[in-house]
């Protein structure tokens, strides 16, 4: 038992970290006198269009702010732009009909990550980055320590998984491998999921669960006061795929893959999506510490002063945001690429004429938020005609996008909850998007979300506007 154990711990030493770029060619020539893949390739020229399969996911595709993101996304998203293709992203609603996609030629190509399993060579030729996860515990930090550094510490703990879910099965093994002794409770689907129960150990609500390892490293740069170093499972390869008679694409993929460009991008995006912390200036999920006690809010509360008409609210609210999003700091760049006080994406910025030379400089960086925000209300206005509950759906749709707290309307409706009230309401439908099941109806059109941030965002910008109000005359 404990030899199993030891084994699948030392296989998971460094190739967890795999998930982190390790690449392997599957190019080059086979012998026999059989056409090399170079040759193969020359033979298939790329086509015009990529079709290209993936699933919502917060490691492949999501939108963010009304923006198409995500590490496989951008990274099959600059093959096609270097090869000169159009890319028409089709979005499956699970995996097997991703490959199902695959084998009727729906798609050229899944960029998501497909177990290299014999169940899915079958269909699949694996090809472009190789990911290796494990399954792994989820812990606060103890004095900035992990205090369970071993499997075996696991006897007596009580850990929550999701019912049903292969965490639950992997820690009924671990338990009847070590003896029992594992205190393992099962969390309903339809309640809560696993970025929650990441969230909820955080915050001190449960004690313990267990995650594969990408997820948690995603979620580790929200929460910085955990731990998901410690492997409960053997590694598990998985890959982009083409289908079994398109080898040659295979080889395409693998050939580029090799080339310094693509390997500094994935270095790029691995920083992005897996290590730069999530939480901008002012962490949503902390407490905040801003100083009032000089009669003012920040430097810039003349700006947030002139700004005002424009954005058709009290400055102190704009103010709220800004220290929020930034904590004031004007030379800010998120993980996401939104920049300055008021953390402006740059696609926002040339579409409200903010130059992006000049993104960063606080008077226009405000100046343009201003008119976000009053476009973002005037959208909202007829779905959420009360001015000032509008504000926690305003807020909601600047922090995560439109896109998605529209798909919360929409759920709130369609589920028995009001669509014109935040609190218990839209907001507890936009935290719904975190999960398949409802991220997948009909009545949403943006996918998944994992809306536990914007949820706290809110709260928040709500929370310091009120105490600026109390204290800071209009």
């Amino acid at each position: 038992m404990r030899s199993s154990l030891s084994l699948f711990r030392l296989c998971a030493v460094g190739l967890t970290l795999s998930l982190t770029g390790v690449l392997m060619s599957r190019c080059g020539s086979r012998g026999g006198g059989e056409e090399t893949a170079a040759q193969a390739v020359e033979r298939h020229p790329l086509p015009d269009t990529l079709r290209i399969g993936t699933l919502y996911s917060p490691t492949s595709y999501f939108i963010y702010r009304d923006q198409e993101m995500g590490y496989d996304y951008s990274l099959i998203s600059q093959w096609a732009e270097e090869k000169d293709m159009v890319v028409d992203l089709k979005v499956a609603p699970s995996l097997p009909r991703l490959i199902e996609m695959l084998d009727s030629a729906e798609v050229d190509i899944a960029a998501y990550e497909i177990p290299v399993t014999a169940e899915y060579r079958q269909s699949v030729i694996p090809c472009g980055p190789e990911y290796i996860t494990t399954q792994v515990l989820v812990q606060p930090l103890k004095n900035g320590r992990p205090e369970i550094t071993d499997e075996t510490q696991l006897v007596g703990k009580d850990v929550y998984v999701e019912a049903g879910s292969k965490y639950q099965y992997r820690l009924r093994n671990l338990d009847n491998e070590l003896g029992g002794g594992i205190r393992i409770h099962e969390v309903a689907r339809d309640t809560l999921i696993t970025e929650d129960l990441i969230g909820m150990v955080s915050d001190g609500t449960i004690p313990l669960t267990v995650v594969d390892s990408d997820i948690a490293r995603i979620n580790k740069t929200y929460y910085r006061d955990l731990d998901v170093s410690l492997p409960l499972s053997f590694p598990q390869k998985a890959s982009w795929g083409v289908a079994a008679g398109n080898k040659w694409l295979a080889d395409s993929v693998d050939a580029w893959f090799v080339q310094e460009s693509p390997k500094r991008r994935q270095a790029e995006l691995l920083k992005r999506y897996f290590e730069l912390g999530k939480n901008g200036g002012a962490d949503p999920l902390k407490g905040f510490s801003l100083d009032l006690s000089k009669g003012t809010v920040s430097p810039y509360d003349a700006i947030f002063r002139a700004n005002a008409r424009t954005a058709g609210r009290d400055w102190r609210l704009l103010a709220a945001i800004g220290y929020v999003e930034s904590g004031f700091n004007s030379n800010l760049v998120s993980w996401a690429g939104a920049r300055g006080i008021m953390q402006i994406m740059p696609r926002s910025a040339v579409a409200y004429g903010l130059p992006l030379d000049r993104i960063e400089d606080p008077e226009a960086n405000i100046a343009a938020a201003a008119r976000i925000f009053a476009d973002l209300d005037r959208s909202l206005a007829r779905k959420v005609p009360d001015s000032r509950e509008r504000v926690k759906f305003v807020l909601a749709a600047y922090n995560a996008g439109i896109g998605h707290v529209y798909d919360a309307i929409a759920l709130a409706g369609k589920y028995g909850r009001n669509p014109q009230v935040w609190d218990g309401n839209v907001e507890q439908a936009l935290l719904m998007k975190a999960n398949p099941e409802y991220y997948s109806d009909p009545v949403c059109r943006n996918g998944y979300f994992g809306g536990r941030h914007t949820v706290a965002y809110v709260m928040k910008v709500m929370g310091l506007w009120d105490k600026i109000q109390r204290k800071i005359p209009r």
